[in-house]
């Protein structure tokens, strides 16, 4: 088990990227969060195996059809066990 917390920049908020990335994340079997930030970022954190959280980081450099990923930050870490499932945060 692995932790990865991603940082996304762009046009990210108001396309459906937290909805799709919770789609992504649950069909993968991560435990975790996705939420928008007030600086116009969306914010994931998420732990699986290292395979799994490859696949999301995959997913959060592109991105949902309609948005523009300009920028991506994204760390490992050691998982936390504080997540029961996938959903959003606020």
């Amino acid at each position: 088990m692995r932790r990865i917390i991603i940082k996304v920049y762009g046009l990210v908020q108001g396309v459906f990227f937290r909805y799709t990335t919770r789609k992504v994340a649950r069909k993968l079997g991560l435990l975790g969060i996705v939420k928008n930030m007030p600086d116009g970022s969306v914010y994931i954190e998420a732990e699986g195996t290292e395979e799994n959280l490859s696949e999301l980081l995959k997913f959060a450099k592109r991105g949902p059809k309609y948005a523009e990923v300009t920028n991506i930050e994204y760390e490992y870490t050691d998982p936390q066990h504080k997540y029961k499932g996938f959903d959003y945060a606020f």
